[in-house]
């Protein structure tokens, strides 16, 4: 429970020791940034802070926004707690360059107050399907259908411009932030926090049916920052380290079940494979790709066991490269695996597999130079008759033999296995 209630007990500290130091009022403000795109950990970091801006009775929430867009479950649930907050959510689009696409628009039409940087833009919130399959043509109706009245609904219970954000998500259109501001998309430009304080400083908007005026001037700004635990789960949920994760996984299993009771290879592999399967509940993931990458680590093990002249080595690369193109398919950018990453990554697994991997399976291949096992393979000559029984002459040495075949005087023989002192022999053929 204690560990549970720390991060709101740390917060309301900061908030107090803010309050004291740099607002005579006894006001503040929350600021929270999120830089990326939109999935489980954003909308909880984001929930979690609407939470305890209503604890510490903040005067309002400024959320600071730059994403490309992300999950529409994600987004939608975001945007419900937004519009449930019991304090003010102020979204800013900033810095200048950042925008609020696809799943951003409907966070800053949720928003009670909506203001964008100069030279930022928005739009361009056409619902798409991230598993990369086309859905049928009813089915998508359906689906943007849903969308725009989910964007007008929120647009009109802030008084802002519904056919625009219809348009946004029909039409995927995207506009700078000063045709925002004329076409009641938003609620004003500020160029930075305090001109952003400053401007809505006065201004009335309705909370819980009710009428609020914001008073934000000279309010003390606590900037929540994402603790390690975000910031750990934002960088799993990148689908290039998911990808990397994955890998690491299926090389450490390998590991471990090539030398059972290696424990450190196994345990590796298990939380990397565990992490990895965490990232894929936010990602697009194609389970053909998974299953062509589990085939070509398949074909790299079986080209080390038998002799292919090089067929399932290429096999496994060929299957390796499709798996990591397919694993995660959508037509979002940010969604999808870097080729920078796979290209390196399926070389650098077929060498690992072809070269280190192959040289331990041939040495412990290799004939012993040494011991009585060091003998099999050896050739000799016959001293005696030998039927069954007789002597062979080996490394200047005179060894008993048997063996099943009838072999003359002066016959070179070749060692096949070693009984005590005894050696098994055949003819060496010519």
């Amino acid at each position: 429970m204690l560990k549970r209630l720390m991060p709101n007990l740390l917060l309301l500290a900061g908030c107090a020791l803010s309050l004291a130091s740099g607002s005579e009022s006894g006001r503040s403000a929350l600021l929270v940034e999120i830089d990326g795109i939109i999935n489980p950990v954003s909308m909880e970091f984001v929930i979690k802070a609407i939470e305890q801006a209503e604890e510490a009775q903040a005067e309002c929430l400024i959320l600071k926004l730059d994403t490309p867009g992300g999950l529409g479950e994600s987004m939608r649930e975001m945007v419900k707690r937004m519009l449930a907050s019991e304090v003010p959510v102020v979204v800013y689009v900033a810095p200048e360059g950042a925008r609020a696409a696809s799943a951003g628009v409907f966070i800053t039409l949720a928003a009670h107050v909506a203001a964008m940087a100069p030279g930022t833009h928005i739009g361009a919130a056409h619902p798409v399907n991230l598993g990369g399959q086309s859905m049928d043509e009813e089915m998508a109706k359906k689906v943007e259908n849903d969308f725009a009245a989910f964007a007008r609904s929120i647009a009109k219970q802030h008084g802002r411009n519904e056919e625009w954000a219809e348009a946004a998500v029909r039409e995927s259109v995207s506009i700078t932030s000063d045709e925002a501001l004329e076409k009641r998309v938003i609620d004003l430009i500020a160029a930075d926090i305090p001109d952003l304080l400053a401007k809505i400083d006065g201004r009335k908007i309705t909370l819980g049916g009710k009428e609020v005026t914001l008073q934000t001037k000279e309010v003390a700004v606590t900037e929540l920052a994402k603790g390690l635990r975000y910031r750990i789960l934002e960088t799993i949920t990148n689908p290039n380290v998911a990808y990397i994760l994955m890998i690491l996984g299926f090389y450490g299993l390998f590991f471990e079940l090539s030398n059972p009771g290696a424990i450190l290879p196994g345990v590796v592999g298990g939380i990397c494979l565990i992490l990895a399967f965490y990232a894929f509940q936010s990602l697009p993931i194609n389970y053909a790709g998974v299953s062509l990458i589990v085939l070509a680590i398949i074909l790299f093990i079986a080209e080390i066991m038998v002799v292919s002249h090089g067929i399932l080595s290429m096999g496994g690369v060929i299957a390796m490269i499709l798996g990591s193109f397919l694993l995660i398919e959508s037509p979002q950018p940010y969604l999808r695996i870097s080729l920078a990453v796979i290209l390196p990554t399926v070389a650098m697994t077929a060498l690992f597999f072809l070269l280190v991997i192959g040289l331990a399976v041939r040495v412990h291949r290799k004939r012993r130079a040494s011991g009585p096992e060091a003998l099999i393979g050896e050739t000799g000559q016959a001293q005696t008759e030998i039927d069954p029984e007789g002597s062979v002459f080996l490394h200047s040495e005179i060894w008993r033999a048997k063996s099943t075949e009838r072999i003359e005087k002066g016959d070179e023989v070749e060692v096949i296995a070693l009984d005590g002192l005894t050696l098994h022999v055949r003819l060496k053929k010519s």
